[in-house]
């Protein structure tokens, strides 16, 4: 029980403690900081994705493929959806969609919080295959922190504009830590519909790693290759691959 609430609430504490930095700094993270931790978040996830939710997908369907690529897409495709109807975010905090009269601040606040969900999702589907399937738990617990890593830079681009906008240091700490807390309640969610999804957790497993896996492709690769110090992106994502896969065969 310890790993599984140790799991859901990792990814809400990556975004708090991006929130933090308004405590400390005065202006944004370092560009060559916030390059490693995507390139590293970046190579944790592909690996999680790979190790802890397609191969196990694959595993649990006997060999058969059409669950792995029929959840895969769905994953893809559902966070595809999202940034078509929602502001779409990108780490350096930059934000794209439908127009609105939202202020810049809020429509950051609106894409992290909407785009956590489904990350918290992702947590509880591993964390739901380690308690009912052969899946480790280790898996879900590295997958978890990938997705805190990445959350890093998210809660630094809520908090900080909103300090530099006249609010207390607190008060901005406290809306872009409360943008992860959907995180834990999408995890939670999941968990609490595990029994009705055992008979699909192939698929699950799957959309998960699909929805990761978008989020590597869309947000954080770009980013890391974008500008200077785009080879710091590079040795994080190795660093990150390599850990996550160690852990897994380690420990899995």
């Amino acid at each position: 029980m310890d790993a599984v609430l140790t799991a859901l609430v990792i990814p809400f504490l990556g975004t708090a403690l991006g929130s933090a930095f308004v405590f400390f700094m005065r202006k944004d993270m370092p560009q060559p900081l916030q390059k490693l931790l995507l390139g590293f978040a970046s190579g944790v996830m592909v690996a999680a994705s790979v190790w802890s939710l397609l191969i196990p997908s694959m595993d649990m369907s006997g060999g058969s493929v059409v669950p792995c690529v029929l959840g895969l897409l769905a994953g893809f495709a559902f966070l595809l959806l999202i940034d078509y109807v929602t502001p779409h975010i990108h780490a350096t905090g930059e934000v794209e969609g439908p127009r609105s009269s939202l202020s810049r601040t809020a429509k950051l606040a609106l894409a992290v919080t909407i785009h956590n969900f489904p990350e918290g999702m992702a947590v509880g589907v591993a964390i739901a295959g380690a308690l009912t399937a052969d899946f480790s738990m280790a898996g879900a617990l590295a997958l978890s922190l990938g997705i805190a890593i990445q959350n890093v830079p998210e809660g630094a681009i809520i908090s900080m504009p909103l300090r530099a906008a006249g609010n207390s240091r607190w008060k901005s700490f406290a809306i872009g830590s409360l943008s992860g807390v959907v995180e834990p309640i999408g995890g939670a969610l999941v968990l609490l519909l595990a029994s009705a999804i055992t008979g699909i957790m192939p698929y699950m497993l799957a959309f998960a790693a699909g929805a990761m896996l978008y989020v590597v492709v869309e947000e954080l690769i770009p980013e890391t290759a974008e500008g200077v110090h785009s080879n710091l992106g590079t040795v994080g994502f190795a660093l990150g691959f390599a850990l996550m896969m160690a852990l897994d065969v380690l420990l899995g």
